[in-house]
């Protein structure tokens, strides 16, 4: 993970009808998943959307906690807290 990135923090709910970022509960960003929390199938989906919403390849995404957690934080590489932010507002809307 070099080169900066962003950290953020997220909770995650499972078993959802369709991928969506929710929006920000306090600091968390809550992002739902269609995939079971199951042998790791969320955390895969996970930073595969998440590399969608922010326009990276998904070996940008790194899980740093929370494997088997709701509550997550992850980093991506290559962008900036702002970059980040942009990424996000049309999710948000």
């Amino acid at each position: 993970m070099t080169g900066g990135g962003v950290k953020i923090s997220l909770r995650v709910i499972p078993n959802a009808s369709h991928n969506e970022v929710v929006g920000w509960r306090g600091s968390e960003l809550t992002v739902k998943l269609t995939a079971t929390p199951v042998k790791g199938r969320a955390n895969r989906q996970l930073c595969g959307f998440l590399a969608e919403v922010f326009g990276v390849s998904p070996a940008e995404i790194a899980l740093l906690r929370g494997q088997t957690s709701r509550r997550k934080t992850i980093h991506v590489a290559g962008l900036s807290a702002a970059e980040a932010r942009e990424c996000l507002r049309p999710h948000l809307d």
